[in-house]
């Protein structure tokens, strides 16, 4: 996966031999060689594919890309884009320049805006890559308030849109950021077109009190006339993998989960997911949570593999489950297609619960939460056979998890998939490096 998202990187970074660099110094006069003063003039006098390379210091900018340039800071912590009383600290939009493609953003902390940190509109191949995403999000109003947000964003006045937001963007990357209070992590949705086959790689999220770690939501669709909302037009085939989260959306009941896939209205879609590899930790709700609402969605074929599950919350409203859960497959909706498989969940009261009419796939995890380890409170199937429920004599003999419901359990798994002394695959805790 690293090696993928390497060679993605290297793609995007990589330009013709034509491309110029150019040079952001608010210092310019005494430099050697030409430098703007400011982001914004270094984008109007760039041309598609060059290099914008920002020094350190303080940039009180909006900074809004509608054309290729890329942009490269010293590093978070030293170039820092402060978007105080500002809508965004950098928007690239392909929303009123179609065909945008191809940008890289790295190396700067992005601090205070109104709104998102990073906002990515109808744009492809984009890679956000070693940044630091703080404190923004600023015009919340607590709890589900955020007054002045564009209407291109239909459903965001609950959270001012997150640290970063991809909508209506595909073939992108954010990779190996920080993302830390603001009112929610790094959403994925399609407010403004289908958001899809991105990757979310390596990025550490925490401290976001008032949403999701990670939010994959299909929406209503934005009117480009600025009429009613229309039909929702899919967040699907996205990987988010090897992220780590903790302490998210606990400021408000049921805010937040570790990674969250949600079907709002009639017609929503957010299928063919994949939620690989991550540590999902402490969050307001379930470690995943996994909601549709009404009839007539598409949440269906989206995988929950490998990921280490601990200390969550219950989930709420609707979608409540009995206690505090590692994974929550909620659906008024049929969900099918989901598989969940070699995740380690420990530290819940509820390990998995199910609640849909269909059927769900619960295969080779370590259900280690002490009490249940698959509860199922729907009208569905579970088929929860060659688990590990914490005992070679299987689900609820002494000191082993319990099955309750329609659960398929037998046969069950005679010893852990994650052996005692085994290392975790988590990523590594980079957010001491970018402390200042």
């Amino acid at each position: 996966m690293r090696t993928f998202a390497l060679v993605a990187l290297i793609v995007g970074i990589c330009h013709s031999a034509t491309a110029s660099a150019l040079y952001v110094n608010p210092r310019a006069a005494s430099n050697a060689y030409p430098a703007f003063a400011t982001i914004a003039a270094a984008i109007i006098n760039a041309d598609a594919g060059d290099t914008i390379y920002v020094a350190p210091g303080v940039y009180y900018e909006d900074v809004i890309i509608g054309k290729q340039p890329s942009l490269v800071g010293a590093g978070a912590g030293r170039s820092i884009i402060n978007a105080l009383n500002k809508p965004n600290g950098i928007y690239i939009d392909g929303l009123d320049n179609p065909g945008l493609s191809r940008i890289v953003i790295t190396g700067f902390t992005i601090q205070n805006a109104n709104f998102e940190g990073i906002l990515v509109t109808n744009a492809s191949l984009v890679t956000i890559w070693q940044n630091e995403v703080i404190d923004n999000d600023k015009a919340l109003i607590p709890p589900e308030t955020c007054p002045g947000q564009p209407n291109f964003e239909t459903a965001e006045g609950f959270d001012c849109g997150e640290g970063i937001h991809f909508s209506g963007v595909d073939h992108s990357s954010v990779a190996n950021n920080i993302v830390k209070n603001n009112s929610g992590g790094i959403l994925l949705s399609d407010d403004t077109g289908p958001t899809h086959d991105n990757l979310i790689l390596g990025n550490v999220v925490r401290n976001n009190p008032f949403d999701c770690r990670i939010t994959l939501a299909s929406h209503p669709s934005a009117s480009p006339t600025g009429g009613p909302p229309g039909a929702p037009l899919g967040v699907y085939h996205n990987t988010i993998a090897e992220n780590e989260s903790s302490d998210n959306g606990l400021a408000v009941e049921g805010a937040g989960a570790g990674v969250g896939i949600f079907d709002s209205v009639p017609g929503a879609q957010a299928y063919g997911n994949v939620v690989i590899n991550n540590r999902l930790t402490d969050n307001g709700l379930p470690g995943v949570a996994m909601h549709s609402h009404t009839l007539g969605q598409n949440l269906n074929d989206n995988l929950i593999v490998g990921n280490h599950i601990s200390g969550n919350h219950a989930d709420t409203e609707d979608a409540a489950t009995p206690g505090p859960t590692g994974i929550n497959v909620f659906g008024v909706s049929a969900i099918t297609g989901t598989v969940i498989s070699g995740n380690v969940i420990d530290d819940e009261a509820e390990d998995i619960v199910t609640n849909t009419p269909a059927l769900v796939a619960i295969h080779i995890n370590d259900l280690l939460g002490g009490q249940i380890g698959v509860d199922n409170i729907g009208s569905g199937a579970v088929d929860a056979t060659e688990n590990w429920w914490g005992s070679p004599g299987g689900p609820g003999k002494q000191g082993a998890t319990t099955a309750n419901g329609d659960v398929s359990s037998t046969p069950w798994l005679r010893h852990p998939i994650q052996q005692h002394g085994e290392k975790e695959n988590r990523p590594d805790d980079r957010e001491n490096k970018h402390e200042r």
